[in-house]
């Protein structure tokens, strides 16, 4: 097998592991509130957005420590532990106890820094200036079509279901514990870089573990502060901000809202599934066409951000006008008030679909932007990458716990103005230094 070869192999493994994993994870995010909603254990008092809220809070946090760990670890390695906190998050559904439920969220924090860390990481190594459009699109193809798996048997399993059994409940979290575990087995397969050191060039395993610890505690309290700072990073993090807020919305807020409209009748629950289906379509659709074809795009990432926060402008029009205002804070009986138009199931669930799209648009557009202008040093900006976007994530998910509809709107509103017009000044700038380099524009 050809290096380049080797490299598309290790992307389209990397790409299976993680659907394999968010098939469950994001299934899990995207029914938690409702199945804790329709809990009858009156000792269990969590909340799924007060769950998800500490899981991007504490994530945030901890990405300031992944890249050291992946550094000594292994990108593999820390992979294939942080799937196994993965599934333990996942596990805790089969029987809920509250202590059990908030520790595992502190601790499925803890492991998504490092697994997104050490997947930047291995995105980067596997990839260059004219591949990192591509493979971007195909992982994150691959990532998104966890919605469409997960949330396929949902929408069949609750079919006609008004309330969650324990047995639903338990059948659904077993199944998705299983296939989180199959794709951190997966990451096994990922194929390591050559060693073309000898013997003679080996230096002992406690020099080496010495030094790697000195490079990231430089690079995470210096290098990593300064490129904090930088106009760049800046500018991408009020994009990164808004990304982080829609997460927020798509994986948990909306099919929630679906879930407690009662003039939906007997088909409110499945719907749920229905929607994430959608959801997932929108993101392989827009994964496969804007990474995919991003080598014949003569006018860089520009028109896909732009197409991208029109399309997700629409969807919370649509939103707005269609799903009633409490619905994201309904209680378990569910809401039977009515927006600005009788609600309707074939609007909501289309809104899942836009919503998908657009949030594919900015998110293999920042991958590729941060790939192209960090390729050199690739772990401190995906941490940061990663630990704005939680923070907000985290952000959304609290005051998801008290915000009606409309205000949770207006913020993306306002936060994905501003982000696309920071994202349009990085890349004339990044596409004027490509030009001054000698570089065709369309590579990027």
């Amino acid at each position: 097998m050809s290096p380049e070869s080797k490299k598309l192999f290790n992307i389209i493994i990397l790409g299976i592991s993680f659907m394999f994993i968010f098939t469950a994870f994001q299934t899990c995010g995207n029914i938690a509130q409702t199945v804790i909603i329709n809990l009858n254990n009156t000792d269990f008092h969590g909340s799924g957005y007060t769950s998800m809220s500490i899981i991007y809070g504490v994530f945030s946090a901890s990405n300031l420590v992944s890249p050291s760990v992946v550094a000594i670890v292994g990108p593999q390695l820390s992979m294939v532990v942080s799937g196994i906190f993965y599934s333990l998050y996942i596990a805790v559904f089969i029987q809920p106890a509250t202590w059990a439920f908030y520790t595992a969220s502190v601790f499925i924090g803890i492991a998504a820094a490092v697994l997104w860390t050490a997947q930047g990481n291995c995105l980067t190594v596997n990839s260059d200036e004219n591949t990192i459009g591509r493979n971007s699109g195909v992982f994150w193809a691959l990532l998104q079509s966890s919605l469409f798996f997960g949330n396929l048997y949902i929408y069949f399993a609750w079919q006609g279901k008004t309330h969650i059994s324990e047995s639903d409940r338990r059948t659904v979290f077993i199944a998705l514990t299983v296939i989180s575990l199959v794709g951190t087995v997966l990451f096994f397969l990922i194929r390591k870089q050559e060693d073309t050191k000898t013997p003679g060039e080996e230096n002992s395993q406690k020099e080496v573990l010495n030094s790697v610890i000195n490079f990231y505690y430089y690079v995470f309290t210096e290098k990593s502060i300064k490129l904090s700072f930088t106009k760049e990073i800046l500018l991408l993090s009020v994009t990164t901000a808004y990304t982080g807020l829609v997460l927020t919305f798509f994986s948990g807020v909306y099919g929630t809202c679906i879930g407690a409209v009662n003039r939906f009748g007997s088909e409110e629950k499945s719907l749920i599934g229905l929607s994430g289906i959608f959801t997932g379509v929108g993101e392989i659709l827009g994964g496969g066409l804007f990474g995919l074809l991003s080598k014949n795009n003569r006018f860089g990432r520009n028109p896909v951000v732009m197409l991208g926060i029109i399309v997700h402008f629409i969807a919370f029009y649509l939103i707005f006008f269609n799903m009633p205002n409490d619905a994201p804070i309904a209680p378990m009986e569910g809401t039977d008030d009515v927006a600005y138009m009788i609600p309707s199931k074939e609007v909501a669930i289309f809104c899942s679909f836009l919503l998908g799209l657009g949030d594919s648009c900015f998110n293999t557009q920042l991958l590729s932007i941060l790939g192209f202008l960090y390729s050199e040093d690739s772990a401190p900006a995906f941490a940061i990458f990663k630990f704005v976007q939680s923070i907000c994530a985290a952000v959304a998910y609290f005051y998801s716990n008290y915000f009606l509809l409309q205000w949770q709107l207006l913020i993306m509103v306002v936060v994905g103005f501003f982000g696309t017009i920071t994202f349009f000044t990085v890349e004339w700038e990044a596409a004027a230094a490509l030009v001054a380099r000698g570089s065709d524009y369309s590579s990027i």
